[in-house]
Protein backbone atom coordinates (compact mmCIF):
# COMPACT_ATOMS: atom_id res chain seq x y z
CA UNK A 1 0.00 0.00 0.00
CA UNK A 2 1.05 3.64 -0.96
CA UNK A 3 1.01 6.86 1.86
CA UNK A 4 0.85 10.20 0.42
CA UNK A 5 -0.03 13.49 2.07
CA UNK A 6 -2.10 16.53 1.02
CA UNK A 7 1.21 17.74 -0.17
CA UNK A 8 2.77 14.88 -1.84
CA UNK A 9 -0.64 15.14 -3.86
CA UNK A 10 -0.09 18.78 -4.75
CA UNK A 11 3.55 18.36 -5.93
CA UNK A 12 2.57 15.53 -8.53
CA UNK A 13 -0.55 17.82 -9.94
CA UNK A 14 2.22 20.35 -10.03
CA UNK A 15 4.58 18.15 -11.86
CA UNK A 16 2.19 17.05 -14.24
CA UNK A 17 0.95 20.29 -15.24
CA UNK A 18 4.55 21.97 -15.27
CA UNK A 19 3.51 24.37 -12.41
CA UNK A 20 6.43 25.72 -9.81
CA UNK A 21 4.79 25.33 -6.77
CA UNK A 22 6.89 26.50 -2.98
CA UNK A 23 4.68 25.20 0.15
CA UNK A 24 5.46 26.98 3.48
CA UNK A 25 4.40 25.17 6.52
CA UNK A 26 2.91 27.54 8.57
CA UNK A 27 2.10 26.13 11.95
CA UNK A 28 -0.01 28.77 13.45
CA UNK A 29 -3.07 28.15 11.67
CA UNK A 30 -5.18 24.85 12.02
CA UNK A 31 -6.70 23.48 8.72
CA UNK A 32 -10.29 25.25 9.51
CA UNK A 33 -8.52 28.62 9.34
CA UNK A 34 -6.33 27.61 6.60
CA UNK A 35 -9.59 27.05 4.48
CA UNK A 36 -11.24 30.38 4.90
CA UNK A 37 -8.63 31.60 2.87
CA UNK A 38 -8.78 29.05 -0.08
CA UNK A 39 -11.83 31.68 -1.36
CA UNK A 40 -9.26 34.22 -2.03
CA UNK A 41 -7.04 32.04 -4.08
CA UNK A 42 -9.74 29.33 -6.01
CA UNK A 43 -11.93 30.85 -8.16
CA UNK A 44 -13.78 27.66 -8.39
CA UNK A 45 -15.06 24.97 -6.45
CA UNK A 46 -14.12 26.97 -3.15
CA UNK A 47 -16.50 25.06 -1.12
CA UNK A 48 -14.95 21.72 -2.31
CA UNK A 49 -11.71 23.00 -1.23
CA UNK A 50 -12.69 23.56 1.94
CA UNK A 51 -14.33 20.53 3.09
CA UNK A 52 -10.53 18.79 1.65
CA UNK A 53 -8.81 21.21 3.76
CA UNK A 54 -10.86 20.36 6.59
CA UNK A 55 -9.95 17.10 6.64
CA UNK A 56 -6.12 17.40 6.97
CA UNK A 57 -6.64 16.71 10.56
CA UNK A 58 -7.63 12.95 10.22
CA UNK A 59 -5.55 10.51 8.98
CA UNK A 60 -7.54 8.40 6.44
CA UNK A 61 -5.22 5.13 5.79
CA UNK A 62 -7.02 2.30 4.38
CA UNK A 63 -6.33 -0.75 6.34
CA UNK A 64 -9.16 -2.87 5.77
CA UNK A 65 -9.36 -4.29 2.46
CA UNK A 66 -12.91 -5.48 2.03
CA UNK A 67 -13.64 -3.00 -0.84
CA UNK A 68 -10.74 -4.27 -3.04
CA UNK A 69 -12.34 -7.50 -2.38
CA UNK A 70 -16.10 -6.79 -3.12
CA UNK A 71 -15.43 -4.55 -6.03
CA UNK A 72 -13.91 -4.99 -9.31
CA UNK A 73 -11.73 -2.03 -9.34
CA UNK A 74 -8.25 -2.03 -9.53
CA UNK A 75 -6.52 0.51 -7.89
CA UNK A 76 -3.59 2.84 -9.33
CA UNK A 77 -0.53 4.72 -8.16
CA UNK A 78 -1.05 8.82 -7.18
CA UNK A 79 0.92 9.25 -10.61
CA UNK A 80 -1.09 7.05 -12.55
CA UNK A 81 -4.61 8.77 -11.47
CA UNK A 82 -3.49 12.19 -11.61
CA UNK A 83 -2.67 11.55 -15.14
CA UNK A 84 -5.26 9.74 -16.00
CA UNK A 85 -7.62 12.68 -15.04
CA UNK A 86 -5.77 15.31 -16.62
CA UNK A 87 -6.44 13.17 -19.83
CA UNK A 88 -9.68 12.71 -19.38
CA UNK A 89 -10.06 16.11 -18.93
CA UNK A 90 -8.36 16.94 -22.26
CA UNK A 91 -10.56 14.31 -23.93
CA UNK A 92 -13.69 15.82 -22.72
CA UNK A 93 -12.58 19.65 -23.75
CA UNK A 94 -11.43 17.92 -27.31
CA UNK A 95 -14.98 16.88 -27.71
CA UNK A 96 -16.68 20.30 -26.35
CA UNK A 97 -18.52 22.08 -28.89
CA UNK A 98 -18.25 25.66 -27.97
CA UNK A 99 -21.53 26.80 -29.80
CA UNK A 100 -23.69 24.53 -27.25
CA UNK A 101 -21.29 24.78 -24.36
CA UNK A 102 -21.49 28.72 -24.85
CA UNK A 103 -25.31 29.24 -25.38
CA UNK A 104 -26.15 26.84 -22.72
CA UNK A 105 -23.93 29.52 -20.58
CA UNK A 106 -23.17 26.42 -17.98
CA UNK A 107 -23.36 29.13 -15.02
CA UNK A 108 -19.95 30.43 -15.91
CA UNK A 109 -19.97 33.79 -15.22
CA UNK A 110 -19.00 36.10 -18.52
CA UNK A 111 -16.36 38.90 -17.67
CA UNK A 112 -13.96 40.73 -18.96
CA UNK A 113 -10.80 38.25 -19.88
CA UNK A 114 -13.60 36.12 -21.24
CA UNK A 115 -15.66 32.72 -19.97
CA UNK A 116 -13.83 30.68 -17.74
CA UNK A 117 -14.75 27.06 -17.80
CA UNK A 118 -12.61 24.81 -15.34
CA UNK A 119 -8.71 26.00 -15.88
CA UNK A 120 -9.48 27.36 -19.29
CA UNK A 121 -10.15 30.53 -20.62
CA UNK A 122 -12.41 31.56 -23.39
CA UNK A 123 -12.83 34.16 -25.95
CA UNK A 124 -15.63 33.27 -28.07
CA UNK A 125 -17.78 35.28 -30.36
CA UNK A 126 -20.00 34.43 -33.73
CA UNK A 127 -21.41 36.25 -36.81
CA UNK A 128 -24.04 35.08 -39.47
CA UNK A 129 -22.33 35.07 -42.91
CA UNK A 130 -24.32 35.62 -46.02
CA UNK A 131 -23.05 32.49 -47.55
CA UNK A 132 -23.70 28.80 -47.26
CA UNK A 133 -22.04 26.90 -44.56
CA UNK A 134 -19.90 24.77 -47.45
CA UNK A 135 -18.56 27.97 -48.89
CA UNK A 136 -18.11 29.64 -45.39
CA UNK A 137 -15.69 26.68 -44.36
CA UNK A 138 -14.25 26.89 -47.26
CA UNK A 139 -12.69 30.45 -46.39
CA UNK A 140 -11.91 28.99 -42.88
CA UNK A 141 -9.47 26.52 -44.08
CA UNK A 142 -7.91 28.42 -46.39
CA UNK A 143 -6.81 30.41 -43.61
CA UNK A 144 -2.89 31.05 -42.95
CA UNK A 145 0.21 30.47 -45.45
CA UNK A 146 -0.50 32.36 -48.52
CA UNK A 147 -3.97 33.52 -47.80
CA UNK A 148 -2.67 35.05 -44.50
CA UNK A 149 -5.14 35.53 -40.99
CA UNK A 150 -7.85 37.69 -42.40
CA UNK A 151 -6.82 40.84 -40.31
CA UNK A 152 -3.55 42.31 -39.65
CA UNK A 153 -1.00 40.40 -41.18
CA UNK A 154 1.98 42.78 -39.87
CA UNK A 155 0.48 41.88 -35.92
CA UNK A 156 0.59 38.07 -36.74
CA UNK A 157 4.12 38.46 -38.39
CA UNK A 158 5.27 40.05 -35.45
CA UNK A 159 4.25 37.68 -33.19
CA UNK A 160 5.85 34.93 -35.72
CA UNK A 161 9.18 37.17 -35.07
CA UNK A 162 8.76 37.31 -31.39
CA UNK A 163 8.25 33.64 -31.08
CA UNK A 164 11.44 32.87 -33.17
CA UNK A 165 13.37 35.05 -31.26
CA UNK A 166 12.27 33.40 -28.09
CA UNK A 167 12.87 29.97 -29.68
CA UNK A 168 9.72 29.59 -30.84
CA UNK A 169 8.42 27.92 -34.40
CA UNK A 170 7.28 31.29 -35.68
CA UNK A 171 5.09 31.99 -38.77
CA UNK A 172 7.77 30.46 -41.40
CA UNK A 173 6.13 27.17 -42.05
CA UNK A 174 2.99 27.79 -43.85
CA UNK A 175 0.88 25.44 -44.81
CA UNK A 176 0.75 21.45 -46.93
CA UNK A 177 -2.07 22.67 -49.57
CA UNK A 178 -3.50 25.92 -50.16
CA UNK A 179 -7.11 25.20 -49.75
CA UNK A 180 -7.45 21.98 -47.99
CA UNK A 181 -6.25 20.67 -44.53
CA UNK A 182 -6.19 17.78 -42.85
CA UNK A 183 -5.10 16.40 -38.82
CA UNK A 184 -1.53 16.78 -38.16
CA UNK A 185 -0.95 19.38 -40.87
CA UNK A 186 0.89 22.35 -39.79
CA UNK A 187 -0.44 25.91 -40.30
CA UNK A 188 2.30 28.38 -39.38
CA UNK A 189 2.29 28.82 -35.70
CA UNK A 190 -0.62 26.33 -35.12
CA UNK A 191 -0.98 22.56 -35.72
CA UNK A 192 -4.47 20.90 -36.88
CA UNK A 193 -5.84 19.02 -34.09
CA UNK A 194 -9.34 18.21 -35.75
CA UNK A 195 -11.07 18.66 -38.50
CA UNK A 196 -15.27 18.15 -39.48
CA UNK A 197 -15.42 19.32 -42.88
CA UNK A 198 -18.21 22.34 -43.56
CA UNK A 199 -18.48 22.43 -40.05
CA UNK A 200 -15.82 22.17 -37.15
CA UNK A 201 -11.24 23.15 -37.72
CA UNK A 202 -9.84 23.41 -34.13
CA UNK A 203 -5.81 24.03 -34.04
CA UNK A 204 -3.43 24.31 -31.20
CA UNK A 205 -1.22 26.79 -31.05
CA UNK A 206 3.07 25.33 -30.95
CA UNK A 207 4.36 29.22 -30.46
CA UNK A 208 6.10 29.57 -26.84
CA UNK A 209 3.29 30.45 -24.32
CA UNK A 210 2.51 30.29 -20.86
CA UNK A 211 0.31 27.84 -21.18
CA UNK A 212 -1.44 26.12 -24.35
CA UNK A 213 -4.27 27.97 -26.35
CA UNK A 214 -5.92 26.67 -29.27
CA UNK A 215 -8.41 28.44 -31.97
CA UNK A 216 -11.68 27.14 -33.05
CA UNK A 217 -13.99 28.06 -36.35
CA UNK A 218 -17.69 26.06 -35.83
CA UNK A 219 -19.62 26.68 -38.86
CA UNK A 220 -24.00 25.98 -38.67
CA UNK A 221 -26.82 26.69 -40.62
CA UNK A 222 -28.72 29.89 -39.78
CA UNK A 223 -31.60 30.57 -42.05
CA UNK A 224 -30.72 30.72 -45.56
CA UNK A 225 -26.91 31.59 -44.75
CA UNK A 226 -24.36 29.99 -42.05
CA UNK A 227 -23.32 31.45 -38.69
CA UNK A 228 -19.46 31.35 -38.28
CA UNK A 229 -18.41 31.36 -34.45
CA UNK A 230 -14.65 31.62 -33.70
CA UNK A 231 -13.53 30.54 -30.35
CA UNK A 232 -10.17 31.29 -28.65
CA UNK A 233 -9.02 28.68 -25.77
CA UNK A 234 -6.63 29.13 -23.36
CA UNK A 235 -5.28 26.70 -20.91
CA UNK A 236 -2.93 29.17 -18.42
CA UNK A 237 0.16 27.70 -16.54
CA UNK A 238 0.60 29.83 -13.02
CA UNK A 239 0.27 33.30 -12.71
CA UNK A 240 2.44 34.07 -15.43
CA UNK A 241 -0.04 32.72 -17.73
CA UNK A 242 -2.83 34.42 -16.34
CA UNK A 243 -1.02 37.46 -16.42
CA UNK A 244 -0.27 36.91 -20.11
CA UNK A 245 -3.79 36.21 -21.43
CA UNK A 246 -5.08 39.08 -19.04
CA UNK A 247 -2.22 41.49 -20.89
CA UNK A 248 -3.08 40.19 -24.75
CA UNK A 249 -6.90 40.46 -24.32
CA UNK A 250 -7.31 44.03 -25.60
CA UNK A 251 -4.98 43.25 -28.63
CA UNK A 252 -7.42 39.82 -29.08
CA UNK A 253 -10.33 41.48 -29.26
CA UNK A 254 -9.64 43.70 -32.24
CA UNK A 255 -6.96 40.72 -33.76
CA UNK A 256 -9.95 38.05 -33.56
CA UNK A 257 -12.80 40.33 -34.32
CA UNK A 258 -11.21 41.38 -37.62
CA UNK A 259 -10.41 38.04 -38.47
CA UNK A 260 -14.60 37.12 -38.14
CA UNK A 261 -15.21 39.83 -40.22
CA UNK A 262 -12.57 39.11 -42.89
CA UNK A 263 -13.72 35.26 -42.95
CA UNK A 264 -17.41 36.79 -43.26
CA UNK A 265 -16.33 38.92 -46.22
CA UNK A 266 -14.30 36.13 -48.23
CA UNK A 267 -16.81 33.64 -47.68
CA UNK A 268 -19.36 36.26 -49.30
CA UNK A 269 -17.41 37.02 -51.92
CA UNK A 270 -16.60 33.55 -53.08
CA UNK A 271 -20.27 33.02 -52.76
Amino acid sequence: PVQVSYGELMREYARQRRLRRWMIPVPLLTPRLSSLWLGLVTPLYARVGRKLVDSLRHSTVVRDDSAQRLFPIKPVGVREAIACALRNEDSSFAQTRWSDALSAGLNAPRNWGGTRFGNRLVDARSAPVAASPAKVFAAVERIGGGTGWYYANWLWTLRGWLDLLTGGVGMRRGRRDPERLRVGDTLDCWRVESIQPDQRLRLTAEMKLPGRAWLEFEVQPDGNGARLRQTATFDPLGLWGLAYWYGVWPLHQLVFAGMLRGLARAAEKKD
